[in-house]
């Protein structure tokens, strides 16, 4: 009973992480179509995903322990699937605990993969709105003659978009 309890919860967390692959394919395109406030509303639904994430992970390792104990080991081992699996001697359930493992894993190296991606994209937009504010407001004239980099007392600092003494 506690190991359909478990597969049933791995199978949910499956589920979860790939609502949150889905989201990470929208959000690549609100990232490339610009829109920040389309981000907001991602960025909230996966705080949303990742509470029930988190939930459903607090009793996946309630259901590993109970597992644990059913089958005589008292201590709660921090055990990996594929070491719990040892532990379940039915064919059919330890055939399906090893997929659901190998699915679970897939889906989380896809949203690795994705989440990758995407804090590059953020990191590209980021440097191009730096770029656009250099173009904005100018760069500071600078001297066309060598100066030693420890010559400090030279150095001019661009002047800020806005007056942070205001």
């Amino acid at each position: 009973m506690a190991l359909t309890t478990l597969l049933e919860l791995l199978e949910r967390l499956d589920e979860a992480h790939v609502q949150m692959l889905d989201l990470a394919a929208v959000k690549k395109q609100t990232i490339m179509d610009n829109k920040v406030e389309g981000l907001i509303d991602i960025l909230n639904r996966e705080s949303k995903l990742m509470k029930v994430i988190g939930q459903l992970e607090e009793k996946r390792a309630e259901a590993a322990f109970t597992f644990l104990q059913g089958v005589g080991i008292r201590s709660n081992l921090n055990l990996n699937l594929t070491e719990l699996s040892r532990l379940v001697f039915d064919p059919e359930d330890k055939s399906r605990l090893l997929q659901i493992q190998q699915k679970l894993s897939g889906t989380l190296q896809q949203l690795k993969l994705a989440n990758e991606l995407n804090q590059k994209l953020i990191e590209q937009s980021l440097t191009f709105i730096d770029y656009s504010l250099d173009l904005l407001v100018g760069r500071p004239n600078q001297e066309m003659t060598y100066h030693h980099p420890s010559d400090k007392g030279s150095s001019v600092t661009r002047p800020g978009l806005f007056d942070a003494r205001g």
